[in-house]
C-alpha cells in the first residue's frame, strides 16, 4: 500500500481514538492555559507529522529511550525515491528499489524532551541474525516524506527474528550555548531493537 493511503488509514482511527477517548476534566483543565496565556498550538503539518509517525510505529515498528533521545523505527516494504543524477543538470530521477532489495527500514531520533526530529545525525543501521552475526549493515540516508526520517532498502535473505543496531554519531549541527554548559545531544548514542520481525517483502 502505498505511504499516502497507509498513513491516511493509520493515522484516522488513531485520531478518532483519541477524540473518542477524549481528555478527562483534569486533562483539560490542565491543557487549558490560564488567563494571559497563550494556548499553545502546533501547526497543521507538524501536528499531522506526528500522528502519522505515531501511528506508523505502532503498526510496524517500535521504540527505545536512550540518552537524551527517543529513538523510533519503523520495517515497510523496499521502497523507490529521487535521488540527484550526475550530469542531468540537477535533475532528480526516481531510483526504484535493487534487485534483491526487500526492505525499507527507518530510524527515527527524536529529542526526548522536546519530541523534535533531530536533522542532520549520521547514523548506521545494523541488522543482526538469531546469533547476533551481522547480515547487512549501511549507513542511512535522510528523507522527505509524510515525517522527516532516516532510512534505506535492505536486502534480508530470509525472515524471521532479527536485531536491528542503530549506532547514532553526534549531530553535525552547530549549538548555542553558554560556556561551561554541556551542549546538547553531543554524544554518541546506540539503539538496539530485538525480536524485530523481518516477514517475506514485510
Amino acid at each position: 500500500m502505498p505511504r499516502s493511503t497507509r498513513s491516511l488509514a493509520l493515522a484516522v482511527p488513531l485520531a478518532l481514538a483519541l477524540t473518542a477517548c477524549g481528555a478527562g476534566d483534569a486533562d483539560k483543565a490542565e491543557n487549558t492555559p490560564a488567563k494571559g496565556q497563550a494556548k499553545e498550538t502546533a501547526p497543521a503539518g507538524v501536528a499531522h507529522q506526528h500522528t502519522v509517525l505515531e501511528a506508523e510505529m505502532a503498526a510496524n515498528g517500535g521504540e527505545t529511550k536512550v540518552g537524551e533521545y527517543r529513538v523510533g523505527y519503523i520495517v515497510e516494504a523496499a521502497e523507490p525515491w529521487f535521488r540527484g543524477e550526475h550530469g542531468k543538470h540537477g535533475k532528480m530521477v526516481n531510483r526504484e528499489p535493487a534487485k534483491g532489495e526487500t526492505h525499507h527500514i527507518e530510524i527515527i531520533p527524536m529529542e526526548a524532551k522536546t519530541g523534535r526530529i533531530v536533522p542532520e545525525v549520521p547514523i548506521r543501521l545494523e541488522v543482526l541474525d538469531s546469533k547476533g552475526k551481522v547480515v547487512q549493515a549501511q549507513d542511512l540516508n535522510f528523507y522527505h516524506a509524510e515525517f522527516f526520517h532516516y532510512a534505506n532498502n535492505f536486502s534480508i535473505p530470509k525472515a524471521g527474528k532479527y536485531t536491528l543496531r542503530a549506532t547514532l554519531q553526534r549531530p553535525t549541527f552547530l549549538r548555542h550555548g553558554a560556556s561551561g554548559e554541556k551542549p546538547a545531544l553531543s554524544e554518541k548514542t546506540t539503539a538496539t531493537f530485538r525480536n524485530v520481525e523481518l516477514k517475506s517483502g514485510n
